[in-house]
């Protein structure tokens, strides 16, 4: 069983990459946000009683069925309303930190000069805006292996899909990201 205090810094130290994996799918800040808190209401209220070790996957699964269910709500709230902010400007941008999660310190801040750090602001914008056009299973795949660093096993019992689906979609994701980043110009 997990204890408050690790329950606690677990879901600390799973905030940031949590907050940005939700982002990648829905595209949208706030939503992203409710996910994500949602995600960790329903790991505390109902797997607070598993061990320490169970929590990675299971938050995991929580996450990706939480923004499933964020999709299937916003399709049915789609068929049946039709919002007047769809017809305004698509500006969703706002004042989302890019570089956050990525964060190293001030020490390579103060070395790093601002052509660098501009061209490396740029190369990390490029690859984001390519991770997000990937295809919803792709992505999560991606994100999953990569991001998560899960393993193949993993993924699938996250994903609810065999293994050779999880490689599949891996290995088209990695495709893709490296043409669309070649093509801007980034040798992967």
């Amino acid at each position: 069983m997990a204890s408050d205090s690790e329950l606690s810094d677990f879901l600390k130290n799973v905030e940031k990459k949590a907050f940005k994996r939700a982002f990648y799918h829905v595209r949208d800040e706030d939503a992203a946000l409710d996910i994500l808190q949602d995600s960790m209401i329903k790991l505390c209220s109902n797997y607070a009683d598993k061990p320490v070790a169970e929590l990675p996957l299971l938050f995991q699964r929580i996450l990706s069925n939480t923004v499933l269910d964020w999709f299937r709500r916003k399709k049915t709230r789609n068929a049946l309303f039709t919002n007047l902010s769809d017809f305004g400007s698509d500006d969703a941008d706002g004042d989302f930190d890019l570089l956050e999660v990525n964060a190293s310190g001030d020490q390579e801040a103060s070395v790093e000069s601002a052509e660098q750090w501009i061209g490396r602001v740029q190369t990390l914008e490029h690859i984001e805006s390519a991770v997000m056009a990937l295809p919803a299973r792709q992505r999560e795949a991606f994100l999953l292996r990569y991001w998560e660093e899960l393993d193949v096993a993993e993924t699938a019992a996250v994903m609810g899909c065999s293994e050779g689906s999880v490689k599949t979609h891996c290995s088209r994701a990695i495709q893709a990201l490296s043409q669309t980043l070649e093509n801007q110009g980034l040798k992967p």
